[in-house]
């Protein structure tokens, strides 16, 4: 068991507290100091029970100096190694930690895949039995100072590296006690720049409003976005949701803080939960001795983006709705409250409100999420915009392929222009890279751009005119049903699209044996 001891920070406070674990036969294995004034005592005493600790808690309380004693999950120190995994772990590029003898100290998951074995087999091993002709430790006692983009052969593939020595305050070279090394593959730098100079415009400026639908939608989005309450994203997938949940919380008062994402979609219940809420240690086998945190609170004083929240098991729905309520959870395997700050920004491509009235999503959830609602139109509305943003993506995609900027054909703007677009603005992005890879004449055509007709509306079709005229109507009317639920996928946005009540829309497609899917 862990503890926290709250207390002054006075000379002998600690041997008054020790001598009363001794009096009672409970060992201490760790322990550390902390608090912002050195005002808390952290002790790790395995053969503590819960049951012990309660007996023990007035006599905790009974030492002069002493404010409070709880349970924690943590020590300060496994709460840092834990986040420092976490965020080595979320980088996409190899990151070593080298000593002055030339071995590595650690290393996060990227750099454990570059040299082929596991991370825990990574300490210890020697760094230039990877790396040719690079002497790290001589370099680092040479320089003293940062180096950026230096040029290294590791494993026979070339990487641009750049060096930050481990120093203290000292500045002669016996003090050093090593560098952090990041490594940068040298073929990809061409991505890279595009990806810093994608990032150079940030929040709502990043966000293409040349319709006049999407501008409309920005203008909500920037009045809610400074307010601290949960906002709930609906459109369909590729309409860009999280970009426009990133903006919404660079424009508030966290934007400083960190923003965390989580597609719910297609995780299992348990990894989803562990990912959220993180766990204890020693929650169930093969967990982390130490426990792992959860987004949640890597996130905390920031905001939680929750892609896909409508796939959510009803386990996960009472966990979030009771953290949305109280601002407490619990770690799987945890009977710690851990009471957090964290907005939470939940997007879904399905009527939250249809799948509550089939009882598949809880109702009390939908009303907490709701609170604020943004609707992001799909691409196929927003064509009135659609030349700026191909002649956006067209510069995107040149630069980051390396070529001249290429013209487009008319033939190629008018096949785009008559798409229905299943994919959206993703999908649009995607497709003109494709076409600037594929044009060698420095002119987009029109068989550049490969469409697929997944999707695409069908035809109503010939229809019998066998039986009475119910019999015809009722065939004609679920076939109109049948096809406008693909663009409109819900009983709200299609009684909009018909100019009926969502109530005959739902009773007309229960009466059709329409989506039900």
């Amino acid at each position: 068991m862990r503890i926290k001891v709250h207390c002054q920070n006075r000379v002998g406070i600690l041997r008054d507290i020790l001598n009363l674990l001794v009096d009672y036969g409970i060992n201490v294995a760790r322990g550390e100091v902390g608090g912002e004034q050195g005002n808390a005592i952290y002790l790790h005493c395995p053969n503590l029970i819960n049951l012990q600790f309660q007996s023990l808690r007035p006599k905790f309380e009974a030492i002069p100096g002493v404010f409070g004693v709880k349970r924690v999950g943590l020590m300060p120190s496994e709460r840092r190694h834990l986040e420092l995994n976490a965020l080595l772990g979320a980088l996409d590029f190899p990151v070593l930690s080298i000593d002055m003898a030339g071995s590595i100290v650690a290393a996060n998951r990227s750099a454990a895949q570059l040299l082929g074995v596991r991370v825990d087999e990574v300490p210890g091993m020697a760094l230039s039995r990877y790396a040719e002709d690079f002497d790290l430790p001589e370099l680092v006692r040479a320089n003293k100072t940062r180096i950026n983009g230096l040029r290294v052969k590791i494993k026979g593939d070339v990487f641009l590296a750049d060096i930050a020595p481990l120093q203290n305050e000292h500045d002669d070279s016996e003090a050093l006690a090593g560098a952090v090394l990041t490594l940068h593959r040298a073929d990809r730098v061409g991505e890279r720049i595009y990806h810093v100079r994608k990032q150079e415009l940030r929040g709502f400026d990043s966000i293409f409003q040349s319709s006049k639908v999407m501008a409309a939608v920005v203008k909500e989005a920037r009045r809610m976005a400074p307010l601290d309450a949960p906002l709930l994203i609906e459109g369909e997938t590729g309409t860009g949701k999280e970009l426009l949940a990133r903006a919404c919380h660079l424009a508030s008062p966290r934007g400083q803080s960190p923003f965390m994402a989580l597609n719910c979609a297609g995780l299992p219940e348990s990894m989803a939960e562990t990912e959220l809420f993180g766990y204890g240690p020693g929650a169930f086998e093969g967990a982390r001795p130490e426990g792992k945190l959860g987004l949640l609170e890597l996130t905390a004083g920031g905001t939680l983006f929750l892609d896909g929240v409508g796939e959510m098991s009803p386990r996960l729905q009472a966990k979030l709705l009771r953290f949305l309520q109280d601002g407490c959870f619990r770690r799987v395997g945890s009977d710690e409250e851990v009471y957090l700050d964290v907005r939470v920004i939940c997007a879904t491509q399905v009527d939250l409100s249809e799948l509550c009235a089939r009882g598949e999503f809880r109702q009390d959830l939908y009303h907490r999420l709701n609170v604020l609602s943004l609707h992001i139109p799909p691409l196929r509305e927003c064509l009135d915009g659609l030349e700026p943003l191909v002649e956006h993506f067209l510069d995107s995609a040149s630069r980051q392929i390396g070529c001249a900027l290429p013209k487009l054909a008319p033939q190629a703007f008018e096949r785009m222009a008559h798409y229905h677009w299943p994919g959206n603005v993703r999908q649009l992005e995607n497709v003109l890279f494709q076409a600037v890879s594929l044009c060698d004449g420095g002119t987009v055509k029109a068989e550049h751009i490969r469409l697929p007709d997944y999707g695409a509306p069908q035809p109503l079709g010939e229809f019998s005119v066998d039986g009475s005229l119910d019999d015809i109507l009722g065939r004609f009317e679920k076939a109109v049903l049948e096809r406008l639920f693909r663009d409109h996928p819900s009983s709200r946005q299609l009684g909009k699209r018909l100019g009926v009540s969502h109530t005959t829309i739902a009773n007309k497609l229960r009466q059709h044996g329409l989506g039900k899917d």
